[in-house]
């Protein structure tokens, strides 16, 4: 079995080894914590990979598959992720702020704690995705049309921190 680093190195020079490693690791490949920011690959299959806690910032992913993966606390900051899948993750903590993301198969994923600040999500299918309003996002985060939202999600930004203040905060100072 490949290393980490061996299978990083891998993906980035001959892809249909790399799915072909992947595939032969039964319960999935442990990539977690792996650097594979600043990457260019098409046609990638992590299927069933743990990548806790690894990076894809700065990446252009096309067609690449994380289809049930734990992706907890990936940085995809930056990240341009064109047709790829989501399908069955979990996407806890997982950062896409300032990432584009065109065609993604959010279905039946976890997105509690995700952050999408500033991302475009553009023409992706969330509208099967778990835990959306538990996200966080901003005022210009760019979702899809409502039918590729879950029917209850909101996506207006609220800027109302009156919650998050504490009382003795605001009392009035002698001095």
């Amino acid at each position: 079995m490949l290393s980490k680093e061996e299978l990083a190195n891998l993906l980035s020079s001959d892809v249909e080894a790399f799915n072909q490693e992947i595939k032969s690791i039964k319960g999935g490949a442990d990539l977690s914590e792996t650097d594979f920011s600043n990457i260019n690959v098409e046609g990638a299959d992590f299927y069933n990979s743990d990548l806790t806690s690894s990076t894809f910032a700065d990446s252009h992913l096309t067609n690449v598959s994380f289809e049930g993966c734990d992706l907890t606390s990936v940085d995809f900051t930056r990240a341009n992720l064109i047709e790829c899948s989501f399908a069955e993750s979990v996407l806890n903590g997982t950062d896409f702020s300032y990432a584009t993301v065109d065609f993604g198969n959010f279905s039946d994923a976890d997105l509690a704690g995700a952050i999408f600040q500033s991302a475009d999500l553009t023409n992706s299918d969330f509208s099967a995705a778990e835990n959306m309003s538990a996200c966080r996002f901003d005022e210009d985060t760019v979702w899809p049309d409502n039918e590729n939202l879950p029917e209850d999600f909101d996506t207006t930004y609220a800027s109302d921190l009156s919650s998050l203040r504490d009382e003795d905060d605001y009392e009035q100072s002698d001095y």
